[in-house]
């Protein structure tokens, strides 16, 4: 296989956004229409999440068409049924007997306060992100402020003033044939800082607006406004019990990357889609799955751009 640089180019997947740039919101669908393995991990203390008992290993349904991250919070939770009527008009889902129904889990981020609280992802964001998805022909995922990561923050722990801007993420690690990519949107309440040396890349700002500086600078925990959500797509075959297994083991991406994580007033979550198109060992995927969600999650501060008052990452120099 060659090299991949987006999911887009893993068969089977598909990926698009819809974006409201002045509302600072919008929403990010993965789609497989021929259906993936899915599973999901969920650590933080507020989730607002759709479809997510039905991924459990015991459960009966075997077959993921979709995931939907939104911002928005529990009221983003809308896009996913819209991402759910586009994909059942194009005959996408699980056949039973009287109608296609597609299998679509879904999580979001608290935005509200990023732009226009009042706006939020409905069911028209997903109809759109679903048709940008399917519609889009070997383009690869657009990142930093569109889709889910169009109202991402970082660093709220010491108040709105020296938080800054995120986005949306995307990281790709590959073993010959077997991929494991990865989409984050980060909205954490602290930093983000290097997997390998710990240096701070975006989060609190110092007083003066021209570092970043530790959470414990911070003097308070927003209330239930921060998540970061992700998905981790692969071409592994996998059961539900051993995407179960790839998704907890991401989480120790979040532990890597973002300081604090799964706090009591995060909703994180991290969802699987296996494609099932190589023979893989479980573990080995969990991996590279780990290490590309590490990568997403840089990447969604990296590429973010200062916007609504908030500086970014490459705004420091």
């Amino acid at each position: 296989m060659d090299e991949v640089r987006s999911i887009t180019q893993i068969p089977g997947i598909r990926a698009g956004h819809a974006t409201n740039a002045g509302a600072g919101t919008g929403c990010t669908v993965i789609v497989c229409p021929a259906g993936a393995t899915g599973a999901v991990d969920v650590r933080g203390g507020a989730p607002a999440t759709r479809e997510t008992d039905l991924l459990r290993p015991e459960e009966t349904v075997q077959v993921l068409h979709a995931v939907v991250l939104s911002g928005g919070s529990a009221f983003g939770l809308a896009a996913a049924s819209g991402a759910a009527d586009e994909l059942e008009r194009r005959g996408v889902g699980l056949d039973v007997m009287v109608a296609k129904v597609p299998i679509v889990s879904s999580a979001c981020v608290f935005d509200l306060a990023c732009g226009e609280a009042s706006v939020r992802p409905d069911a028209s964001y997903g109809v759109r992100a679903v048709r940008a998805a399917l519609d889009a022909v070997d383009a690869p995922l657009e990142r930093g402020n569109v889709g889910v990561g169009t109202g991402c923050t970082v660093g709220k722990v010491a108040g709105p003033a020296r938080a800054m801007k995120a986005g949306l993420g995307e990281g790709i690690r590959q073993v010959g044939k077997m991929v494991c990519g990865a989409v984050a949107a980060v909205n954490a309440v602290g930093n983000v800082v290097d997997p390998v040396t710990g240096a701070p890349i975006a989060g609190v700002l110092s007083a003066d607006g021209s570092q970043v500086v530790s959470v414990e600078a911070g003097a308070t925990m927003p209330l239930r406004t921060n998540t970061t959500v992700s998905c981790v797509v692969t071409n592994a075959r996998l059961s539900k019990a051993q995407a179960t297994k790839v998704a907890q083991m991401s989480a120790d991406a979040y532990a890597h990357v973002i300081r604090p994580t799964h706090t009591t007033n995060d909703g994180d979550c991290i969802f699987v889609m296996a494609t099932g198109a190589i023979e893989a060992e479980v573990d080995m995927v969990g991996m590279l799955a780990t290490a590309a969600l590490e990568d997403a999650i840089v990447d969604a501060v990296r590429t973010a751009q200062g916007v609504y008052g908030l500086k970014a990452a490459r705004d420091l120099g």
